[in-house]
């Protein structure tokens, strides 16, 4: 079946096929929908990894209404990959070190990957219900500047499709100055399904947003946020965040290390802090 599809794909490449539109979506969807099928005969996760890898294809459910462009499907296959990629290292529970444990249960945890280093998992709970903690993380995420000091600007250079954005984040110098202004352009997705939402990310390139003077490129990847509600307590909220980095520049690993795992604890703090101080937006995600 995969064979005949990716048969199918290629014939929508060559020139005098490559407008016909029905084609291209035709075999776009085919292999999707078959990359899926095969991905579900993995080992199975823990239940709210495996729900949410259940339910995300490689190129997602958005395909079937509208038809993207080469650079567009590349953009949502890139942050498909991440989030199954980010997933499947929060589903192996063997070989995370406690980094920080906070008096409020806040705990960061860290572990090293093969090819990426070493990535680190945030896991707290927050006295919100979930839908609002979508509504600041997702749909105001360029508000996050405002509330979140490590954060300075938070632009949202394309959207593709309701699931798909390609960001520009300026940080924040560190405290100290141990590290430098650093910014960093990525490819985001968004998955809800039933009880759980993942915000998955990685760094990508765009021609719009290119390095800028004086301001080192760092790169993200693949990170993702897990949402859901707490088990027996529906109006409190499980988050779960997988942080991998790559800061750039000369910097030893200590100060990577301490900067990265105390940026964790920081946001969870800011995030309560904002939540509490301000009223609950009127939408509802």
């Amino acid at each position: 079946m995969l064979l005949a599809t990716f048969k199918l794909c290629a014939g929508s490449s060559y020139r005098h096929v490559r407008n016909m539109k029905g084609l291209r979506h035709q075999a776009v969807l085919a292999i999707g929908q078959e990359l899926n099928r095969r991905a579900l005969g993995g080992p199975t996760p823990g239940a709210w990894i495996n729900q949410a890898r259940r339910r995300s294809s490689l190129l997602g459910s958005q395909l079937e209404d509208t038809l993207y462009s080469d650079q567009e499907l590349a953009y949502i296959q890139q942050g498909e990959e991440a989030m199954q990629k980010a997933l499947g290292i929060l589903s192996s529970r063997e070989g995370w070190k406690k980094e920080n444990q906070q008096a409020n249960g806040d705990t960061v945890l860290s572990k090293v990957v093969p090819d990426m280093g070493k990535v680190f998992r945030l896991e707290v709970v927050v006295d919100q219900p979930m839908e609002r903690l979508y509504e600041e993380l997702v749909e105001h995420m360029e508000a996050m500047g405002e509330w979140n000091p490590n954060v300075k600007e938070i632009k949202v250079l394309q959207k593709i499709g309701k699931d798909t954005v390609i960001t520009h984040e300026l940080a924040a110098e560190s405290a100290g100055n141990l590290v430098g202004p650093r910014d960093f352009v990525s490819v985001r997705c968004t998955k809800r399904r039933g009880s759980t939402c993942v915000l998955a990310g990685t760094a990508t390139r765009f021609g719009e947003m290119p390095e800028q003077k004086g301001i080192i490129r760092g790169e993200h990847g693949p990170t993702c946020m897990v949402l859901r509600p707490l088990a027996g307590s529906p109006s409190k909220t499980k988050l779960t965040w997988l942080l991998s980095i790559d800061l750039k520049g000369w910097l030893p690993k200590t100060i990577i290390n301490q900067v990265l795992s105390q940026t964790q604890v920081d946001f969870a703090n800011h995030l309560r802090k904002h939540l509490e101080s301000s009223p609950a937006p009127d939408a509802r995600c």
